[in-house]
C-alpha cells in the first residue's frame, strides 16, 4: 500500500469514528440514560495533531505525537452549539485544553482545529487541567482550573506538587484572558465559580487541602466570597458540604460543575471519594442548596448518583467517575458529561424535573447499618400499602 492510500484509509477510519451515532442504553435507573458509546476518546483527537503527513519526513506514517486520554471536560451551550473544554492528556503526561463541538450534545463531537492557547500566570504551571466553566451574570464566561507545579520546598521528591486554582475568562472559548491564580492559605484543586453575585461579591465553591493529594484538615466542599475576581483571594472559608466517616465522601469530596438554578434551589453535582482495598473510588452525587442561602444544604440523597459500570471501570485510573461539566438545555434536558477511569468521556442525559425529584425525594444517608435497614423497610412497607 503506497503512502497516499495509507493516508486515505486512515482518514476514512477516523471519519467513521467521528460520525458514529450514539444511542441510549435500553435499561437504566429512571434517573438518567447512559449512552452506548463514549463521546470522546484519544482516538477522536484530530489526525493533524498526531501525524506528520509529509511522505518525505514520515514515510512510515507513524504517530509523531501520541495522545493518551480525553476526559474531565467543562461544558457550555453557546450560540446553539454544545461545547466541551476537554482535558487532553498526551503520552508525555502533560494535559492541555481543547474544545470539542457537537450538533446535539450526545454524539458527533469534533475538536476545533487547534488546542486552546492558555496564557500563563506569573509563575508558569507544569500542568493544567479540569476546567469548570461558569457563565457569570457579569457577562463573562469564566474557566476555573487546576494549575499544578512542583513543590520546590521538597527538591529531592519529584512527586511533590502544589495545586492552585487558576482563573481565566473569555467570551467565545477562543480568546482567553488569564487572571491571577486564586490566593488561598491551603491548596485548591476543585474550585468552582457560582453563577451569580452574592451580597455583591463573587462566590466560590472550594476544596481546601493541606497537600496535593491528602485533604489533611480540609473538611469538604467550602464556600468563600471574594471582592474582586481579577485579584481573587480567600480570606474566610466555610465548609458547606462536609466529609463523613464511612460514606462515599469519607476521604474527600469536591464540587463538579457550577450548580444549576432551579425553582426549588441550586442543584449541585459533586464527586465523593472513599478508600477501598483496591485504592480510591470516585463516584458522583447530587445535593441541593437554598436559593435564599446558597450555603444551606436542603437535600442530599444517600450514596452515589453515578458510578463506573462495565468497561467504564477500566482505564488509566480504575474505579473513577468524575464530572466537571453539564448543560441545561432550553427544553429542560440535562446533559451530564462524565469521565471514566481518567481515560474517556461519556454522556448521561436526564431532565431537570427528574433530577430535582431525585434530589428532593430520595432518602438521605442514615450513617449506620441500622439506619439503612430502616430506610429500606420503610420503602417495603409503603409498597405493600400501595399493592
Amino acid at each position: 500500500m503506497d503512502f497516499k492510500e495509507q493516508v486515505l484509509k486512515l482518514r476514512q477510519h477516523h471519519e467513521e469514528l467521528l460520525a458514529l451515532k450514539n444511542e441510549p442504553l435500553a435499561w437504566g435507573n429512571g434517573i438518567y440514560e447512559k449512552y452506548q458509546h463514549p463521546i470522546l476518546t484519544a482516538e477522536h483527537i484530530p489526525l493533524e495533531w498526531r501525524y506528520d503527513f509529509s511522505e518525505r519526513d514520515n514515510p512510515y506514517l507513524m504517530q509523531r505525537i501520541m495522545m493518551n486520554a480525553v476526559f474531565n471536560a467543562g461544558a457550555i451551550k453557546l450560540n446553539g452549539r454544545y461545547l466541551l473544554v476537554c482535558r487532553v492528556e498526551g503520552a508525555d503526561r502533560k494535559s492541555f485544553f481543547a474544545v470539542a463541538e457537537s450538533p446535539n450534545g450526545t454524539d458527533r463531537f469534533r475538536f476545533w482545529d487547534e488546542p486552546v492557547t492558555m496564557p500563563e500566570d506569573i509563575i508558569p504551571a507544569t500542568n493544567i487541567y479540569d476546567m469548570r466553566l461558569t457563565r457569570h451574570e457579569d457577562g463573562w464566561i469564566y474557566g476555573v482550573f487546576c494549575a499544578e507545579r512542583h513543590d520546590d520546598t521538597q527538591p529531592g521528591n519529584l512527586s511533590a506538587a502544589t495545586a492552585t486554582a487558576a482563573i481565566a475568562r473569555t467570551r467565545d472559548l477562543i480568546r482567553w484572558e488569564r487572571l491571577p491564580d486564586l490566593k488561598s492559605r491551603s491548596q485548591q484543586r476543585n474550585v468552582v465559580l457560582h453563577p451569580e453575585f452574592v451580597d455583591g461579591k463573587y462566590a466560590l465553591y472550594t476544596r481546601p487541602q493541606d497537600g496535593f493529594i491528602e485533604t489533611g484538615s480540609g473538611g469538604g466542599i467550602g464556600w468563600a466570597l471574594v471582592d474582586d475576581i481579577t485579584h481573587a483571594e480567600i480570606k474566610e472559608e466555610t465548609i458547606i458540604n462536609p466529609r463523613h466517616y464511612h460514606t462515599i465522601q469519607e476521604v474527600k469530596n469536591g464540587e463538579g460543575p457550577a450548580p444549576l438554578k432551579t425553582s426549588q434551589g441550586w442543584l449541585h453535582l459533586a464527586h465523593g471519594v472513599r478508600g477501598t482495598a483496591d485504592g480510591l473510588r470516585y463516584v458522583l452525587y447530587l445535593y441541593m442548596t437554598s436559593l435564599e442561602d446558597p450555603t444551606h444544604v436542603m437535600a442530599q440523597p444517600g450514596g452515589w448518583f453515578l458510578v463506573p459500570e462495565g468497561q467504564e471501570y477500566v482505564g488509566d485510573v480504575m474505579n473513577v467517575a468524575f464530572s466537571n461539566g453539564w448543560i441545561l438545555d432550553d427544553d429542560g434536558r440535562v446533559y451530564i458529561y462524565y469521565a471514566s477511569a481518567d481515560t474517556r468521556l461519556h454522556v448521561a442525559v436526564s431532565t431537570l424535573d427528574r433530577l430535582i425529584d431525585y434530589c428532593m425525594n430520595t432518602p438521605g444517608d442514615a450513617f449506620t447499618t441500622g439506619g439503612s435497614v430502616e430506610t429500606v423497610k420503610r420503602l417495603i412497607a409503603k409498597n405493600k400499602e400501595n399493592k
